[in-house]
């Protein structure tokens, strides 16, 4: 496996279990995770630093996923590839709309969560 430890995720969820999760199975790869609790802090942390990849809730309070991702391609473009994490029904809509790389369902499964991140830095790195 590369080393992913240069790489940083960025996971952006109201959710704190949920961050506290992704963050311990992300780092526990290799990877350097990121967390925001909504959009305005999720586009405070990538001003700090442009993370390699976001994982983005949709339905948060305050900004949410769609308001964030707006904001976020009107700033950097595609500097990030966005993958929605959410638990709409359908999440390749939700996906769809903000004209995501990637989505995951929730509940997701470990394994899948882990091939998503590394699928969608591998084809962007392809790109830089």
């Amino acid at each position: 496996m590369l080393s992913n430890m240069q790489k940083s995720v960025l996971v952006v969820d109201d959710d704190p279990d949920l961050l506290g999760l992704v963050q311990l199975l992300l780092e526990g790869v290799g990877y350097r995770v990121i967390t925001a609790g909504e959009g305005q802090e999720a586009l405070s942390r990538v001003a700090e630093k442009m993370p390699d990849l976001i994982l983005l809730d949709m339905k948060m309070p305050g900004m949410n996923g769609w308001d964030f991702a707006r904001a976020f391609r009107q700033r950097y473009d595609r500097a990030a590839p966005i993958v929605v994490l959410t638990a709409a029904e359908d999440a390749r809509k939700r996906a769809e709309e903000i004209g995501a790389e990637g989505y995951l369902g929730k509940p997701f499964d470990i394994d899948e969560l882990i091939r998503i991140v590394e699928r969608n830095l591998d084809r962007h790195n392809g790109h830089r």
